[in-house]
């Protein structure tokens, strides 16, 4: 695959809590073990904000799922950073390497410019990776990639959804991915991941990254109907290509096996309408 037949890098991050940093900075002289001290502030927090989310400045990325999308929306390839291992120095390494790898392509994401991002810029500055191409200073304040409102560099589909914040989101992700047919979440939700990661279940993490990143997809495909970029027609024969990718991909990945499983396609009203129409007049 040549590197300038990718136009659009479709990710999502999925990430857990270091434990030994919470420990050191919320309880400082208390000596917690990692796991303890996780567990104590997600208790805390739970008890302040009714969620038990630890907020990303404390958390590490265990895994990045990126899906490889060409200039004419279709999808080549999905592919998680730094499999086996998932190292988060690695992974992160992978991540932003690969955006200049491929050219620079546009980012896309649900909510990234919220959580996945930061998380992603601040774990290259714990691990002191050299991000200039991405911050690139010489260039005006709009032409940074990093600038809020560059779409050429990151789409954000929460935020074009919601007009950049000026509505909230209810149902994230998951209510998106649902009005097109697609599954969604299944079994796992964003909330287990730390318990799962404690429990040593990365590899069904990463599934689960895989899956949120398939329905990420699809979404960015509708929004590409949306702003006129693509037919609705054309939108359509992608989806279908897309999944005979899933179906050739799903013997060496049991997620996308449960994927197709909860796979539904999307229930077109300008099909029954024409259908409706066809129908002969009664009588006569």
């Amino acid at each position: 695959m040549q590197t300038q037949t990718v136009r659009y890098l479709v990710f999502d991050v999925e990430s857990v809590a270091d434990g030994a940093l919470v420990s050191r900075l919320q309880y400082p002289g208390e000596s917690l073990e990692p796991a303890r001290a996780v567990r104590r502030y997600r208790d805390e927090l739970m008890k302040k904000y009714e969620s038990d989310f630890v907020p990303y400045t404390f958390q590490m990325p265990v895994s990045v799922a990126v899906a490889k999308v060409g200039v004419d929306f279709r999808l080549i390839d999905l592919v998680v950073l730094d499999e086996p291992e998932f190292r988060p120095h690695v992974i992160t390494e992978h991540f932003w390497r690969g955006w200049e790898k491929y050219h620079h392509p546009t980012l896309v994401s649900f909510n990234g410019r919220g959580f996945d991002i930061p998380l992603l810029e601040l774990a290259a500055f714990r691990f002191g990776l050299n991000l200039s191409g991405w911050f690139n200073l010489a260039a005006k304040g709009y032409d940074q990639p990093r600038s809020r409102y560059n779409l050429r560099s990151h789409i954000d589909l929460c935020e074009m959804l919601t007009n950049f914040g000026s509505t909230r989101f209810h149902g994230g992700l998951n209510l998106a991915a649902n009005l097109l047919g697609k599954p969604g979440k299944m079994d796992i939700q964003g909330d287990m991941v730390q318990d799962m990661y404690d429990a040593g279940r990365i590899a069904e993490i990463n599934g689960y990254c895989r899956c949120d990143v398939l329905d990420t997809y699809f979404v960015f495909l509708r929004t590409r109907v949306l702003v006129g970029q693509l037919a609705l027609e054309t939108e359509q024969h992608l989806v279908s290509l897309a999944k005979l990718w899933t179906e050739e991909h799903a013997g060496e990945v049991e997620a996308y096996r449960q994927y197709l499983e909860h796979w539904g396609d999307w229930p077109n009203p300008w099909q029954a309408v024409a259908v409706e129409e066809e129908k002969p007049a009664e009588g006569g």
